[in-house]
């Protein structure tokens, strides 16, 4: 009896038939979203595994240029050195070879493998010199012959539109592999031969290729696709410029298909012609897909192709944590819907969404009235919870970011009134601390003094030496004037070579002594301007008292006065103002 009751009810409940609607609901949607899901993690992987690869291509082609750049620029600029023309065109002239192997030597050391070569076309004459210095004095090591096949590298070289090419090769008369940079040494369109340096093939690819990279495989191929550096130096394309197309190592015969080769044939065309900076697609090679990234070199004719195993760089295992995640989620909301919807989801949802409201009207508290806050320990309670601790993370951060602001405003504000080389104020920050402390003087009814400096014959600095040597005068005139100062008293470059002290608490007697003790601090030892390099400087000053009624251009217009009058006295001198001192003169040479 109690069983059939027991049935019975079950019968009535809407709970089971709920419950089993939702199970076929829940697997009506787990299927197609475990076909979507699979569906967006290929084309996650895809997206992701071709950002890399334009980032890989980006990243192996600047390595690069950064490794061959500079050999290839210091090559050109070997090549249009004048001792090197000279030497090119009259071979045997003993002063003119002495000034082309020193230039030579000069250049050997500048590069990173501390070697050279030069082969002058009129002889076919062939120097070297290594890292060792072994072929000091001895540097012509053979004559090239268009006959010798080793010697098509040259031929070969003279007869391309670029200035500089790029060749791995082994030369076999001085037994060294290397990256080559053939370089033209031109005049007047005339090839008067060839120069260069070379990079060993095994630091080359160590440094620039040889980078250990899960799924990655970096190489470098040249116009034809000959394979010019790989980690494996077996793969590697040596004689590439006087080779036939059909015997090189190259990147297309790697790919299994034939279309393949042409769509990176087309990548490589493409990003020759300077469109976008990388292509990448998806090549087969030994049955395997790949994500091909290409790059070109243009300075050298060479082009970065990256090859990467995108199910080794981006394992689809990541993506499992999310997919349970997702389920679990799932189910979690069917069970939700068919026990408390309302209570457990919408009631609080509303009081989260209350605490959003509350947040956009700038109240940053918790995020939450006072006894709202949210103890459920499922998603929706910890939400509120994050949410309320995010609300007072960014009203903390609010603030932060007000003070900061706000102190940056006031370093802004500062540099505004400094003088960029002293340090100093300058006129602006003058005239401000001029007012400050003409306030606390007549408070304190203590008087200020001014001195305004010129420094002697700055002009004949600069023509003689520079304008660097003139700035560092200013500086250290600078220096030496606020070191002499009082820590109460202000310092200003005032313009040009002026420069501005305003003397706190200072009276008649005072300023001709502080006026002295300046001019002596400041021409008392020369000025080093360089490494072994010192000139004496001296300064004249014109000083005043400044009265409290008088404006900034009152008080200017006096120490300019006396400034002059320094000036016309001859220079490192100071002139007290007084009513009889006459007024400033524009003339140039007494104002120098």
């Amino acid at each position: 009896m109690a069983f059939s009751r027991y049935r019975q009810s079950l019968t009535n409940s809407l709970r089971p038939r709920v419950l089993l609607l939702t199970f076929a609901i829940f697997l009506a949607v787990s299927l197609p979203a475990y076909v979507a899901f699979n569906w967006m993690v290929d084309r996650t992987i895809l997206r992701l595994g071709t950002l890399f690869a334009e980032k890989q291509v980006l990243f192996d082609r600047y390595r690069g240029l950064e490794t061959l750049f500079r050999e290839a620029s210091l090559a050109e600029t070997l090549a249009r050195a004048p001792a090197i023309l000279d030497w090119a065109q009259d071979e045997n002239d003993p002063d003119k070879r002495r000034r082309g192997i020193a230039e030579l030597e000069h250049y050997r050391l500048a590069f990173k493998d501390k070697s050279y070569f030069f082969v002058i076309h009129d002889s076919g004459s062939y120097y070297f010199n290594n890292k060792e210095d072994t072929y000091s004095g001895g540097q012509l090591r053979y004559t090239l012959s268009p006959e010798n096949p080793r010697d098509g590298w040259y031929y070969k070289t003279i007869t391309e539109i670029r200035n500089c090419q790029l060749n791995v090769d082994h030369d076999d008369n001085i037994r060294v592999t290397k990256v080559w940079v053939n370089c033209k040494v031109q005049e007047n369109g005339r090839v008067l031969g060839v120069i260069g340096t070379g990079i060993d093939l095994t630091d080359f690819i160590r440094e620039v290729v040889d980078i250990p990279q899960i799924g990655v495989d970096s190489l470098f191929v040249d116009g034809s696709g000959a394979i010019q550096a790989h980690r494996d130096p077996r793969m590697v394309d040596f004689h590439s410029l006087t080779k036939d197309t059909k015997s090189k190592k190259t990147i297309f015969a790697l790919l299994d298909r034939q279309r393949d080769r042409d769509l990176l044939a087309q990548m490589m065309t493409e990003v020759s012609r300077g469109g976008d900076a990388v292509k990448s697609r998806f090549v087969e090679i030994e049955g395997k897909r790949y994500l091909a990234g290409v790059g070109y070199l243009d300075q050298l004719g060479w082009y970065n192709v990256s090859l990467m195993d995108v199910d080794r760089i981006i394992e689809r295992d990541l993506f499992t944590p999310i997919a349970i995640l997702l389920l679990v989620m799932l189910a979690f909301a069917a069970t939700a819907i068919t026990l408390l919807f309302k209570r457990v989801v919408l009631d609080r949802l509303a009081r989260l969404e209350d605490s959003v409201h509350r947040v956009q009207e700038g109240d940053y508290g918790t995020g939450q009235a006072e006894g709202e806050s949210d103890i459920g320990q499922d998603e929706i309670g910890r939400l509120s919870r994050a949410f309320g601790d995010m609300a007072k993370a960014v009203g903390d951060n609010t603030h932060l970011l007000e003070n900061l602001v706000r102190e940056r405003t006031e370093k802004l504000e500062k540099l505004a009134y400094l003088d960029v080389l002293t340090d100093l104020y300058n006129r602006r920050g003058f005239a401000d601390a001029l007012e400050r402390a003409r306030s606390t003087s007549t408070q304190s009814a203590r008087p200020l003094g001014l001195l305004m400096l010129d420094l002697d014959m700055l002009k004949r600095v600069n023509d003689s030496f520079g304008h660097h040597a003139g700035d560092a005068v200013l500086v250290e005139v600078g220096r030496r004037l606020s070191n002499a100062a009082q820590p109460q008293d202000v310092c200003a470059r005032w313009g040009g070579d002026e420069f501005i002290l305003l003397i706190s608490d200072c009276d008649e007697k005072r300023l001709p002594r502080i006026a002295d003790r300046i001019l002596n601090s400041i021409a008392g030892e020369p000025v080093l301007f360089a490494p072994g390099k010192a000139l004496p400087v001296t300064v004249s000053i014109g000083a005043c008292l400044v009265a409290p009624d008088e404006s900034v251009e009152e008080i200017m217009r006096k120490a300019d006065a006396a400034l002059y009058a320094a000036k016309r006295e001859g220079r490192n001198h100071v002139v007290i103002f007084t009513p009889d001192t006459p007024a400033d003169t524009p003339d140039s040479k007494v104002a120098e």
